[in-house]
């Protein structure tokens, strides 16, 4: 690792703020933890104290532990911690997810974790922030990685499922089941047949219409609506599912992943699916590059993902860079 954070360092427990004692996304309990997203690798349970955004809690509280404390903080709304001075910023990634920016004495750093800058309907859009440093995530930071359009993805999806109505078949895509299901879920079209949902989806998407995200219509796949709607269902369920003996109520059926891994070829068969969707909530190489210019930062943290390989091209740029090891890892990490 080339240096490392200005207003932060890398503790045993994670991030940490000496300034404001706080820590951002820890990954051991702390007494004060300020969550970027839900997602369970930034959103672990035990700490005494919660922050993130108002639109991201109720996902949180569904993770946390029960009566886990949860403050919240408007996107773009101040609030001093000791000698620091944090602000939220929409991150695109999910419902509620955020950058975090750390001011301390008039320098700005800006913490990611995970974003994307895809159109998104299910979530607040991602807002670049000027600062100083920038750290971000470097999941899929090769030149490789570049999404199709959004919409394509889904016209792609709905003919696959029509193909499969014809045929009598389910359709079956494994996607993660914070974030990227509910994507994938708003741009399915309901005139083909009915939704069916995985547990674990199902139980994420209430808590997206609880907070207002319009969804089309779907249902938990139970046994007997799997049994009602044998051969037109579009049923979403977690990478786990697959192989399990919960796909035996499905049968017969057709499986994709929705996965920013698909753009590689041979992922597709290395997970043993029929078809696989290039969709990722994580920002592509464009997307990294064109977000790290339009922070203005002159420093840029490498975390989670192709971090060297990141790191090295931006300091031939030019720029002050350097790697963060961290304990983060993806949604994406489970289908690759």
């Amino acid at each position: 690792m080339q240096g490392g954070p200005t207003n932060l360092k890398l503790t045993r427990n994670g991030l940490y703020c000496p300034a404001g004692d706080f820590y951002i996304d820890p990954w051991r309990p702390v007494e004060k933890a300020v969550i970027t997203h839900a997602h369970a690798d930034h959103a672990r349970p035990g700490s005494a104290h919660y922050l993130c955004s108002t639109p991201g809690k109720p996902v949180l509280a569904h993770r946390m532990q029960k009566g886990a404390v949860i403050n919240t903080l408007d996107y773009g709304q101040t609030q001093t911690l000791g000698d620091a001075t944090i602000s939220l910023h929409p991150a695109g990634h999910l419902l509620g997810s955020v950058q975090v920016c750390v001011e301390v004495d008039g320098y700005r750093t800006v913490v990611t974790g995970d974003y994307k800058v895809q159109t998104d309907t299910t979530c607040q859009p991602f807002e670049p922030v000027r600062c100083d440093e920038f750290i971000t995530e470097s999941t899929f930071a090769l030149p490789i990685y570049r999404w199709p359009d959004s919409d394509s993805v889904a016209d792609d999806i709905n003919t696959w499922w029509q193909s499969n109505v014809e045929q009598g078949i389910n359709s079956v895509i494994f996607v993660y089941a914070l974030g990227k299901a509910q994507r994938l879920l708003a741009g399915l079209d309901p005139s083909i047949g009915p939704i069916l949902l995985h547990g674990a989806v199902n139980g994420m998407t209430q808590v997206y219409r609880g907070s207002g995200v319009e969804l089309p219509p779907s249902e938990y796949a139970s046994v007997e609506a799997c049994k009602t709607h044998k051969g037109k269902a579009m049923v979403l369920a977690p990478p786990s599912a697959n192989g399990s003996p919960w796909m035996k109520k499905l049968r017969p059926c057709s499986t994709a992943l929705a996965s920013g891994w698909m753009a590689v070829r041979g992922r597709r068969r290395f997970r043993a699916v029929d078809r696989g969707f290039v969709l990722s909530d994580h920002a592509d190489w464009p997307g990294l590059l064109d977000t790290i210019k339009a922070t203005g930062a002159s420093r840029v943290g490498c975390a989670h993902g192709y971090t060297d390989e990141l790191s090295r091209y931006l300091r031939e740029q030019g720029l002050d860079s350097y790697t963060l090891e961290t304990r983060f890892t993806s949604e994406d990490d489970e289908a690759a």
